[in-house]
C-alpha cells in the first residue's frame, strides 16, 4: 500500500518539520499516517507512565518467579494498572505453574589445588536444579565443550565427576541473540546427558559474552528415565580461572545447594483489551511475561516488555484513538520455566476460535529499538511480509526495521492462526550482560529508550490496526 518512493520526503518531515508545503507534496492517504506516528511518538515521550510502572515492579514487588508471593503481587498490581486505563475488558486466565524453590545457600568451591589453594568461585544454581543434600558434594572435574563431546566420553570418562561445560558465547557473531542460542544447550540439556553417564553433578559458564564476576542462572531441565544431578552456574571468570588450572592439574570441586521443587501453584496471565469498531473478532496482541527469575528484580527480562505493553494501550487510549480492530494487552505468566501462561493461552484462544491478525512479543530489554524481527505460518509469511514491509518508509525515520526471524515464546504457539508474529528487537550489545542476574535491576534500565519501545510497539499496532496483513 504504501511506496518506498516516500522514503525521502520522510526524512525530511523527521528532521525539518511539517510546514503546509510539504504537506502538500505528500499523498493524503500517507500524510495522515506520518501525523498519526509522530503524535503516536510525542504522546509516549512526553506522557508514557511506562518507567513509573516499572519502578514500582520493581523497587516494591521485585523478583517474580513463578508460584511465589511476589509473582502473586505482580498479577494483582498489572490487573489495577489495566483498570485505570479504562478498558473495555479486564480479566485474569487462570494456570498452574511450576513452583521452584532455589534455598538458602549456594557454594561452589575448588578444593586443596596445589596452585590456588581452596577457592571459592561466584555461583548460583540453575533453575529447577535439585539439591546436593545437606553435605554437598566433592568430586574431580572434567571440562567439556559440547554434548556431543560428553557422549564420546561416556560412563568411562564421566562417571563421578563433576562435568564441567564451557563453551563461551561467540564474541564475533554482532547478533547476541545468536550467540546466545549457539551456547545456551549446555545449560538447558547438560545436566541430563551428564547424568546419563554417571556424573554427580555439572558446572555451567555463565551465558554472555562479558568477562567477569557475575553468576547468571537460567532454566534446565531433566529427562524422564535419567537420574537428576544438581546443576550450577559460575561467572566467566571463575570459569576462565577452571580452565587454566585443569590444564595444569587435576581439580576436585565441592558444591552444595538445596534447592528444590515444590507443589505447583495457582496464578494468571492478566488480559485487557479495547474492543475493535469494525473489526472486533480481528485481534492485535501486545504483550511481555510477567514472571522472572528470583535474581535481581527482573527489570530488562522481562518488566520492561510487560510496561512497554501496557505503554502502547495506555498511549492509544490517551490520544482517544479508536481502533478498527480489538486490541488487546496480554501479561504472560512462566515464560522462564514452564511457558505454562504462553500454552494456556494459546489453548484457550484456539478453543474460543479466536483470530490473532497481528501478536507483538517484547522480551529482548528495554534498550533502544532497532526494529521488529516477524514470522508466520508458511501460507501467509511471504506475502504478509511483502505487504508489511510497504510501511518502512513510516518506521525508519524512527530508526525501525523488519527483519525475519522468531518473534517471542508466548506468541510463537499462534502461528496456526495465520497473523504475523513480531518480537521488539532492541539493541542486544549489553543484554547478556545482565540477562538472568542479580544486576537485572531498574538502574540498569534508561527511561527514554523504554519509552522508544513503548513507541515503536505503538505504532506497529496503528498500522496493523489500519491496514491488516494483506491488501
Amino acid at each position: 500500500m504504501l511506496s518506498r518512493y516516500l522514503y525521502l520526503p520522510l526524512l525530511l518531515l523527521s528532521f525539518f518539520g511539517l510546514s503546509a508545503q510539504q504537506n502538500a507534496e505528500i499523498p493524503a492517504v500517507y500524510e495522515q499516517d506520518a501525523r498519526e506516528i509522530r503524535r503516536i511518538y510525542d504522546q509516549v515521550l512526553q506522557n508514557s507512565s511506562s518507567y513509573d510502572w516499572l519502578h514500582y515492579l520493581t523497587k516494591r514487588i521485585g523478583a517474580r518467579l513463578s508460584g511465589t508471593p511476589e509473582a502473586a503481587a505482580a498479577v494483582e498490581y498489572t490487573r489495577q494498572m489495566m483498570d485505570t486505563l479504562g478498558l473495555d475488558d479486564v480479566r485474569l486466565e487462570p494456570c498452574m505453574v511450576p513452583h521452584w524453590q532455589r534455598g538458602t545457600y549456594e557454594e561452589v568451591r575448588i578444593v586443596h589445588s596445589n596452585k590456588v589453594g581452596s577457592r571459592d568461585l561466584k555461583a548460583v544454581a540453575l533453575g529447577g536444579s535439585i539439591g546436593t543434600g545437606p553435605l554437598g558434594i566433592t568430586a574431580d572435574v572434567v571440562e567439556v565443550h559440547s554434548l556431543n563431546e560428553v557422549d564420546t566420553l561416556g560412563a568411562a570418562g564421566v562417571a563421578g565427576k563433576i562435568v564441567f561445560y564451557n563453551r563461551p558465547m561467540d564474541p564475533t557473531r554482532i547478533n547476541t541473540f545468536n550467540a546466545y542460542g549457539g551456547a545456551v544447550d549446555q545449560r538447558a540439556l547438560g545436566a541430563a546427558r551428564a547424568g546419563k553417564y554417571g556424573a554427580v553433578g555439572v558446572l555451567v559458564r555463565s551465558m554472555t559474552t562479558e568477562l567477569d564476576d557475575i553468576p547468571h542462572t537460567g532454566s534446565m531441565t531433566y529427562l524422564p528415565d535419567i537420574n537428576p544431578i544438581p546443576a550450577m552456574g559460575i561467572s566467566t571468570n571463575d570459569a576462565a580461572l577452571l580452565s587454566r588450572l585443569l590444564q595444569e592439574e587435576e581439580v576436585r570441586i565441592f558444591m552444595r545447594n538445596n534447592s528444590s521443587m515444590a507443589t505447583e501453584k495457582p496464578s494468571y496471565n492478566v488480559i485487557g483489551e479495547i474492543r475493535g469498531s469494525t473489526h472486533p473478532d480481528e485481534i492485535i496482541l501486545v504483550g511481555g511475561h510477567l514472571d522472572s527469575w528470583d535474581l535481581g528484580e527482573g527489570a530488562h527480562d522481562d518488566g520492561a516488555g510487560c510496561v512497554q505493553s501496557l505503554g502502547v494501550i495506555e498511549a492509544l487510549k490517551q490520544l482517544g484513538y479508536k481502533p478498527k480492530r480489538t486490541i488487546r494487552c496480554v501479561m504472560f505468566m512462566n515464560e522462564e520455566n514452564g511457558l505454562r501462561g504462553g500454552r494456556t493461552y494459546w489453548e484457550n484462544s484456539f478453543k474460543a476460535g479466536e483470530y490473532h491478525l497481528g501478536a507483538i512479543e517484547s522480551d529482548r530489554g528495554g534498550f533502544t529499538p532497532r526494529g521488529f524481527s516477524a514470522e508466520g505460518h508458511p501460507d501467509i509469511f511471504a506475502e504478509g511480509y511483502k505487504y508489511i514491509s510497504q510501511w518502512l518508509p513510516l518506521l525508519e525515520p524512527y530508526g525501525i526495521t523488519f527483519e525475519i526471524g522468531g518473534s517471542g515464546a508466548d506468541i510463537g504457539g499462534l502461528k496456526d492462526q495465520k497473523g504475523m508474529l513480531f518480537g521488539l528487537v532492541p539493541d542486544s550489545q549489553r543484554y547478556f550482560d545482565i540477562h538472568h542476574t542479580a544486576a537485572d535491576v531498574l538502574e540498569n534500565v534508561n527511561k527514554r529508550e523504554l519509552e522508544l519501545g513503548t513507541a515503536a510497539m505503538a505504532a506497529l499496532v496503528y498500522l496493523l490496526d489500519q491496514y491488516g496483513i494483506k491488501e
